[in-house]
């Protein structure tokens, strides 16, 4: 099994030229805002480029991000299990740009909600429509009990179900993602 070491951003930062990034957010989050560098490969995406992966951390080191450092941390778990080296982004992009840190967005690129933002307001929706909705129709209150039990599972196992059904809706996805553009770039 490989290694799995993490950087803080200021310390990314100070290595950026000599690193490789990997980008695990959706397409969406890839498009609102980006480390200078970083290629997109969703972490649904991430057995398909293991090739492609392994050739780029031969050359140097992977650093790994997402959006918090939960993704990130699943996908350097997943590499170092295929005996990749990967380093992972302490905080993910939230704290890259919270440091002043400059991120990239693709031309023409429109900015969607946060993945985070997008859960509480389906998550909110829901349990309101099922708390209104059982004034008339007392059965109703399960909606607002099933997503908060959803909640409480996505917290205990830090995955977010929710999450996975938002990102396949329209608006998360941009028009110009071409994962095969990007794991060619990875190989050569």
């Amino acid at each position: 099994m490989a290694s799995t070491l993490t950087l803080t951003a200021d310390q990314a930062s100070a290595r950026l030229h000599e690193l490789t990034v990997i980008d695990v957010r959706t397409p969406g989050e890839y498009a609102s805002g980006h480390l200078p560098g970083a290629h997109n490969i969703p972490l649904d995406h991430l057995d398909t480029a293991l090739h492609a992966l392994r050739a780029a951390a031969d050359r140097g080191d992977l650093l790994v991000v997402c959006a918090s450092g939960a993704r990130s941390a699943t996908a350097c778990e997943r590499l170092a299990d295929q005996g990749i080296n990967v380093v992972s982004l302490t905080g993910g992009t939230t704290a890259w740009t919270q440091l002043g840190h400059d991120t990239h967005r693709p031309a023409g690129a429109r900015t969607p909600w946060a993945m985070d933002r997008q859960v509480r307001l389906a998550a909110g929706s829901l349990v309101l429509t099922g708390l209104l909705a059982a004034r008339r129709w007392p059965k109703a209150r399960l909606l607002s009990a099933g997503v908060a039990g959803g909640l409480v599972f996505s917290a205990l196992t830090n995955t977010c179900g929710m999450a996975k059904i938002l990102a396949k809706l329209p608006h998360n996805q941009p028009k110009a993602t071409d994962l095969d553009a990007t794991l060619a770039a990875l190989t050569s």
